[in-house]
């Protein structure tokens, strides 16, 4: 399993002065540094995906802040809601209804719990089946749900979390593929756009450079934004369904408050997926002039990524027990823009071609880079590879 090191130095946790006995040692003497773990297994197949969220830990697989403290319930550590919402100027919005369908694959029996206790920290509207707000179904529709796993299952806190933390107004469906093939994942993307009120899905993993004409029909959905990371390793060229000419391919970048007018600085993160693929045609609005690619070239847009600078989560560690740990990747950045186009209630036609045709919209990234090539690689003055175009700035660019 790659680990994403992060460069921070340790605090002692004695001088945290909130660790409680309920610290297992191990937590309470976090190792020297802190990095971030894949919570999905790398599959053997293009056709087969993997999510994209990170997670950090200490060398004991414990959960740390960037500082390399231990996380306890009184020390949550990463973005809360009122940081995202000022960060991406979408404080006091609403969607009017609308709702965010979040693709993932196997089962997470406790995510209407977990979800519950997420937004009572942060004191956000409950989102209960039973007022309406949340639906999980599998990937045909049905109530009978897919066998439980315990990354995946990571993977849709994260995605629930981060449309909560972005939109406390979203109503949510959580559909859940049998598998993380494409295939089911596909299903499991048509089954979300045929549900009342769905205005974005979110798709927060990837498989290989995979073509449209094989793949495609699945992400095909005028009139729904339809929202795909482009992975967390960097350069690499394309990843489907990212690669998809019908899809908004979002990249990734590290958020720090500052004192500036907006409040927050933002730079490409290293670890955000970027590339070019000939198998797929490029969105209306993006040029070969624009990207250096004959084909289809990724990211469109991006959002907060980096582990380091990521969002505060809670998150299952097994079937039966949660706990709050900072989760970051692309997997991140995909629901909070499925969460911007959902406020705007704008994505009429292909939604991925609106941030092109309205760019002043956007916070442009022009610093950072994630590998050692041109506009693919390094961020700069509109179109890059990492960033895209850049972040949301309120609505208008969506």
């Amino acid at each position: 399993m790659r680990k994403q090191i992060l460069s921070v130095a340790l605090a002692a946790s004695a001088s945290l002065g909130l660790v409680t006995t309920a610290v297992t040692a191990a937590s309470a003497t976090p190792s020297p540094r802190a990095h971030a773990d894949r919570v999905c297994a790398t599959p053997s197949s293009p056709t087969v995906a993997a999510c994209h969220a990170l997670k950090l830990v200490d060398a004991n697989g414990q959960a740390v802040s960037p500082t390399g403290s231990p996380i306890t319930p009184h020390a949550i550590s990463g973005k809360t809601p009122t940081d995202i919402q000022s960060a991406y100027k979408v404080t006091g919005l609403s969607t009017g209804g609308r709702t965010v369908a979040i693709v993932d694959a196997y089962g997470y029996p406790n995510a209407e719990r977990d979800l519950g206790v997420y937004r009572a920290q942060w004191g956000l509207p409950a989102c209960t089946t039973a007022n309406g707000c949340l639906r999980v179904i599998n990937q045909t529709g049905g109530t009978s749900l897919p066998r439980f796993n315990t990354g995946w299952a990571g993977e849709q806190a994260l995605d629930l979390d981060a449309v909560s933390a972005t939109c406390p107004s979203c109503k949510i469906v959580l559909v859940q593929a049998n598998s993380a093939s494409l295939t089911d994942l596909g299903a499991a993307v048509n089954t979300a756009a045929k549900q009342a009120g769905v205005a974005a899905i979110s798709n927060s993993y990837g498989g290989g450079d995979l073509a449209d004409s094989s793949y495609g029909a699945a992400y095909n959905h005028p009139g729904i934004a339809v929202t795909a990371s482009t992975g967390d390793n960097g350069y690499q060229g394309g990843s489907f369904p990212a690669s998809s000419h019908y899809v908004t391919a979002i990249g990734g970048t590290s958020l720090v408050k500052d004192s500036s007018a907006r409040g927050w600085s933002e730079s490409a993160w290293n670890g955000a997926g970027s590339g070019c693929t000939t198998l797929n045609a490029a969105p209306a609005g993006q040029t070969t002039a624009m990207t250096n690619c004959t084909g289809r070239a990724i990211a469109d847009v991006s959002a907060v990524a980096d582990p380091a600078t990521g969002l505060a989560t809670y998150a299952p560690t097994s079937r039966t027990s949660s706990s709050w740990a900072q989760y970051g990747g692309t997997s991140l950045s995909a629901p909070i823009v499925a969460s911007v186009y959902a406020l705007s209630g704008n994505t009429a036609g292909y939604a991925n071609t609106l941030p092109y045709a309205n760019q002043a919209g956007l916070f442009d990234v022009t610093s950072g880079s994630n590998g050692s090539c041109a506009s693919w690689c390094t961020a700069k003055s509109g179109w890059d590879g990492p960033t895209g175009l850049g972040t949301p700035n309120g609505t208008s660019a969506f």
